[in-house]
């Protein structure tokens, strides 16, 4: 496994918040295309087969940690 650069976590961090890659794309000002590609190395640093790999992973090697996730509960509140 390889850290996750700044954007990967970023995009990870989104990813694990339920947000679709259309979502981070306009969240973040780039495109689809650009949130597929950092998500495909992100997985590739991480050695995961999918998104909720890639999360599982990044909890566990520290690079996303639990108070960084929202609940629905706590959206539904804000």
């Amino acid at each position: 496994m390889r850290p996750l650069t700044a954007r990967q976590r970023q995009v990870l961090l989104l990813a694990a918040n339920g947000n679709t890659n259309a979502a981070i794309g306009r969240l973040l000002g780039i495109t689809r295309v650009t949130v597929d590609r950092y998500l495909a190395d992100t997985y590739r640093a991480l050695g995961a087969r999918d998104r909720a790999n890639a999360v599982a992973l990044a909890f566990v090697t520290g690079e996303l940690t639990a108070h960084q996730i929202h609940t629905p509960a706590e959206e539904a509140a804000a």
